[in-house]
């Protein structure tokens, strides 16, 4: 595994601060699904179900092509509650490292209402129920963000 390449994977729930971490305190390259999403979704939809293996076919080429250009840390910017979206992107040529938000479920619709974004909370509901914790045999390491 080469050592100082570095995906560093937000973990937590939608308005749980994942984004603005990773504009906020990185200077590295950010891959975000959902900036994906608006982009190949007809009408700039927020999520159509038919599109998303082509979303993350998208977010891992664009991770393995920013490593591939030099970069020694890449951020992917996503929810990441699945054990299974996680381990999607396990790769030799990087270690990844999970930086996990801890926001409740309240607290993430609370930010929602207060932004207006009503159309995410069930969204929020509905990952908060199936969201799964990080496991050591993810092979790679948590921390909480700074």
């Amino acid at each position: 595994m080469v050592d100082q390449n570095i995906l560093y994977m937000t973990v937590g729930l939608p308005r749980s601060g994942k984004s603005t971490w990773s504009r906020k305190y990185n200077k590295s390259p950010i891959v975000n699904p959902d900036s994906i999403r608006l982009v190949i979704n007809k009408n700039g939809q927020r999520y159509v179900e038919e599109n998303e293996p082509e979303v993350w076919r998208i977010a891992k080429i664009m991770v393995d092509a920013l490593f591939k250009a030099g970069h020694k840390k890449v951020i992917l910017d996503a929810t990441n509650i699945k054990k299974k979206n996680r381990d999607f992107f396990k790769s030799n040529e990087y270690s990844r490292v999970f930086v996990q938000f801890n926001a409740t479920k309240e607290e993430c619709i609370h930010r929602a209402i207060y932004i207006g974004d009503l159309e995410i909370i069930p969204i929020i509901e509905r990952m908060a129920e199936e969201f799964e914790p990080i496991s050591s045999d993810e092979g790679g390491t948590c921390r909480l963000p700074l």
